[in-house]
């Protein structure tokens, strides 16, 4: 994985790599609540959930979210501090954005706060969730789409041992095999991002 020469921090305070953040940077971290180490798991993957910048002035940069119960933006230091261990890693999209398509990423992502989170992970949900609010933000912004829309029978075949009675249990007995889904960890792998920061790699978690 490329890392970009970027200042080591704390993960937990952001307070020296936040300058070096831009609207659109992506920020990854992992959840510690079963339901979201299970999504880490089934994608194979550390992380489990994803916000995006959307506002580089100020104190400190603010990340945009998906979460429970309601989206909503949240300082980077607190959205940090929910991070298991730390953790944290951010993409950076490989195309740089006018200030035209930063204001419009603004303006998507405002449209979207103060929705319920979507616990059942569907792209044909009213709702929202992590991922699908960051990839949806960023294509409505930015014209560019991050990130793989797959259904759940593909993302968990690519699994060696998913944990289908987990899954069996959350969704009330019936695993939606077909339903369309898109994850953190497909939008980290994407090809039209470049990972800048790892605090695993930059040796601070």
């Amino acid at each position: 994985m490329f890392i970009k020469s970027v200042t080591p921090v704390s993960p937990t305070s952001g307070e020296s790599f936040a300058g070096d953040l831009r609207i659109g940077d992506m920020v990854f971290i992992r959840v510690p609540a079963r339901p979201f180490r299970e999504v880490a798991s089934a994608t194979n993957s550390w992380t489990n959930h994803v916000g995006v910048v959307v506002d580089d002035h100020g104190d400190e940069p603010l990340i945009a979210e998906s979460t429970f119960p309601l989206s909503r933006t949240t300082s980077l230091s607190r959205f940090l501090k929910r991070s298991e261990q730390g953790r944290c890693a951010v993409a950076r999209l490989t195309h740089p954005l006018t200030d035209t398509q930063r204001e419009a990423l603004r303006n998507a992502a405002d449209h979207r706060l103060g929705r319920f989170y979507d616990t059942g992970f569907n792209l044909a949900s009213r709702r929202q969730f992590c991922s699908r609010f960051v990839r949806e933000v960023i294509d409505e912004g930015a014209n560019i789409q991050v990130g793989k829309v797959e259904t759940f029978a593909t993302l968990l075949q690519d699994n060696a041992e998913p944990n289908l009675a987990f899954w069996r249990l959350w969704f009330f007995g019936r695993i939606p095999w077909q339903r369309r889904t898109v994850t953190p960890e497909s939008l980290l792998q994407s090809s039209e991002v470049r990972i800048i920061f790892d605090s695993q790699a930059s040796g601070t978690a």
